[in-house]
Parts: C-alpha cells; sequence; structure tokens
C-alpha cells in the first residue's frame, strides 16, 4: 500500500457519506461544545459498510492505517480502528507489537467511546494477556478520559477469559472518576465479570454499592434478578 492507496481509502468512505446520518451522529455522539465529543466530524457512514471496507483493505500496512486513523473524519478513524483489529490476530510477534505500541502512541485519534469499545480490548487487551498488565495502571490514571476507557475496556479480553483481578482492580481506580461515560464503561465491565461469576460480583460491590456511582451501580446489577437489583438500588443488600 501507499499514500495513493490511503487516499483512495478516504475517497471510497466518502463515497458513503450521507448528510442525514452524519446530522444525526453529530448529535448522537455529543459533538456540540463543551460535550465529550466537542468538535469531532461525521460524514454519516454506518459501521456494516464500514467493517465491509476494513475486510477489503486489510492488507494496508500499519502505518497506512495510522495515517488513516490521524483522519478529521470520524468514520476514517473508526475504519482504521477495525483495520487494525482485524490484522492483530494475523500478524507476526513484530507487527502485533508495531499495532499496538502505535495504537497507544495515538490515542489522542481514539477519542470517542465507539472508538475505544471497538478496538481496546482486540489490540491493548490481547497483546498484554500474556504479558505485564502494568501499562493499563498508567492509562486508568490518565488525564483523558479516552486512555482510562481504554484501560478498563481492555480487561475485556482478560474477563472472557476467566480472569477478573485486573478488570476489578482497575475498577477500584475508577470509583471516583467524575466522567458519566467511564461510569458506563467500569459498570460495564463489571457486569461482564457478574455473567461468569456473580459471586465475585457481589464480592465486590458489597463494600462498595453504596457509595460507587449510580450509573456504574445501575450497570453493573443489570443482569441481576429484580428483586436483588432492587436491594441493591435501594441500599438494603
Amino acid at each position: 500500500m501507499s499514500a495513493a492507496d490511503v487516499a483512495a481509502i478516504r475517497r471510497r468512505v466518502r463515497a458513503l457519506a450521507d448528510p442525514e446520518q452524519a446530522a444525526f451522529a453529530q448529535r448522537y455522539f455529543k459533538t456540540g461544545p463543551g460535550q465529550y465529543g466537542a468538535g469531532d466530524v461525521f460524514l454519516g457512514v454506518r459501521s456494516g459498510p464500514l467493517r465491509a471496507l476494513s475486510r477489503e483493505f486489510r492488507a494496508i500496512r500499519p502505518r497506512d492505517a495510522f495515517t488513516v486513523l490521524r483522519s478529521k473524519y470520524h468514520e476514517e478513524r473508526l475504519l482504521a480502528l477495525m483495520v487494525l483489529v482485524l490484522q492483530y490476530p494475523k500478524a507476526d510477534e513484530a507487527k502485533r507489537r508495531e499495532i499496538y505500541t502505535g495504537y497507544l502512541a495515538r490515542t489522542r485519534w481514539i477519542n470517542n467511546w465507539d472508538l475505544v469499545d471497538v478496538s481496546a480490548h482486540h489490540i491493548v487487551g490481547a497483546h498484554l494477556e500474556a504479558r505485564s498488565r502494568r501499562p493499563l495502571y498508567r492509562l486508568a490514571r490518565s488525564r483523558s478520559m479516552w486512555e482510562r476507557r481504554i484501560a478498563v475496556i481492555s480487561t475485556f479480553r482478560f474477563i472472557r477469559a476467566g480472569d477478573f483481578a485486573d478488570s476489578l482492580a482497575i475498577a477500584e481506580k475508577l470509583l471516583v472518576d467524575r466522567e458519566d461515560l467511564m461510569h458506563k464503561a467500569v459498570g460495564w465491565m463489571l457486569r461482564e465479570v457478574g455473567k461468569r461469576d456473580r459471586a465475585v460480583l457481589e464480592a465486590f460491590l458489597h463494600p462498595r454499592y453504596r457509595t460507587m456511582p449510580r450509573t456504574m451501580l445501575r450497570y453493573a446489577i443489570e443482569r441481576f434478578p429484580p428483586s436483588r437489583r432492587r436491594r441493591y438500588l435501594e441500599g438494603g443488600v
């Protein structure tokens, strides 16, 4: 692939632009002044066509995907991440490290929740599964909400393997996070732990549920029986 090929990718994405869908996405992803997605620009391309394009362009070099990732257009950044997600499991060790390090070096462009959620556990989580998880704790301390979200969502990879320790430890560190999007992300990962081992989740919740953010708690207990969920919400567990 080359610069010409990167330009071709951009042309293909922009050919799918839909102004009406773009206007909806601008509202849905909170791009107004002071909102979490402030300044983001959408073309109005849905995820299905982007996934089809990611399969078509999965053979591009990681460096070209990272070039696309620097786009001002949200959907081009999403496509770049979809390509990298497809590449990572098929890559040799050198290319996997290139994808992982390149991803973490460019988090400024992974700047909305869908971009994090489609990629973090497939790249960062996968890379650290058999390595030290210390990078996740650095990310969890970041001033960037998106880096903090990468930290917790990356642990989804470990949860799926029945390994909950880092998910719970990072959740503990993020209990005082001020961002609602982080409350949702942590609650989601706690819910995933509970789907696999409810006793582990309840042991985490019991000393914390009265003081943890309400949104986080609601997400975490979403799969509980209604009566049990009500007791948590009413503070009577």
